[in-house]
């Protein structure tokens, strides 16, 4: 447990590293590559995160000789894929519309790296497969355990699965801060917010400890 809280805040450190690179001037270009010969000829498409898909914000292109290239002219969150007759098996993958060569990768693990957020955003995938991964391994832990019994230790894995899962969220909002501003800041600032509001039955809207549920005290002057 130990090494995996370990691995998942060096690598947010790293991601930490290329946040505060600088971003080359320029055009945005997406040269990007699909490792698969069944996908010859099939399109790519390049879609925006946030807002309406329509023809007008939706970008696609032929795959040929494995390869397909993008432009894209706004500086904002895209999603890459594959037609969805033919992507079983590729993971669809994000990247930042920012100046610069973003080189893309479609398969079963996909990446998009070149540009100062997009190695950021790459690092924060590779720190939310670890996460994933050991919640999985966990949650299946404490549902034998459950079904055992034991609910001591169950309990206790409950527990050390909440530790994990909070350390992933401060890394994330640590990356999210470093980074300062922009489409990537955005996107994972909106993930984990420390603060939300709750509002009770007799009208009262309190502000909420996102972490621990708890309300957290006004503090009066």
């Amino acid at each position: 447990m130990k090494k995996m809280l370990t691995c998942l805040m060096t690598v947010a450190v790293v991601g930490l590293f290329f946040g505060c690179q600088k971003t080359n001037d320029g055009k945005c270009i997406v040269e990007g590559v699909v490792n698969g010969e069944q996908y010859e000829g099939k399109r790519v498409f390049l879609v925006p995160l946030t807002g309406p898909a329509t023809a007008e914000t939706v970008d696609s292109m032929e795959i040929t000789n494995g390869k397909f290239h993008f432009e894209p002219d706004s500086l904002q969150m895209y999603k890459v894929l594959l037609d969805y007759h033919y992507r079983l098996g590729l993971e669809t993958v994000l990247l930042v519309g920012e100046p610069g060569t973003i080189k893309v990768v479609l398969d079963s693990v996909s990446h998009a790296t070149g540009t100062p957020q997009n190695d950021s955003l790459d690092h924060w995938k590779t720190l939310t497969e670890i996460h994933n991964h050991q919640m999985l391994l966990m949650g299946k832990t404490i549902q034998n355990l459950t079904g055992k019994g034991d609910t001591v230790q169950a309990a206790s894995m409950k527990q050390r699965a909440d530790s994990f899962h909070l350390v992933y969220k401060n890394s994330t909002r640590a990356l999210a801060e470093n980074l300062k501003k922009g489409p990537l800041h955005e996107f994972l600032k909106g993930l984990y917010p420390l603060t939300y509001k709750r509002k009770y039955p007799d009208g009262r809207i309190v502000l909420m400890n996102a972490d621990t549920n708890e309300e957290i005290e006004e503090v009066k002057n």
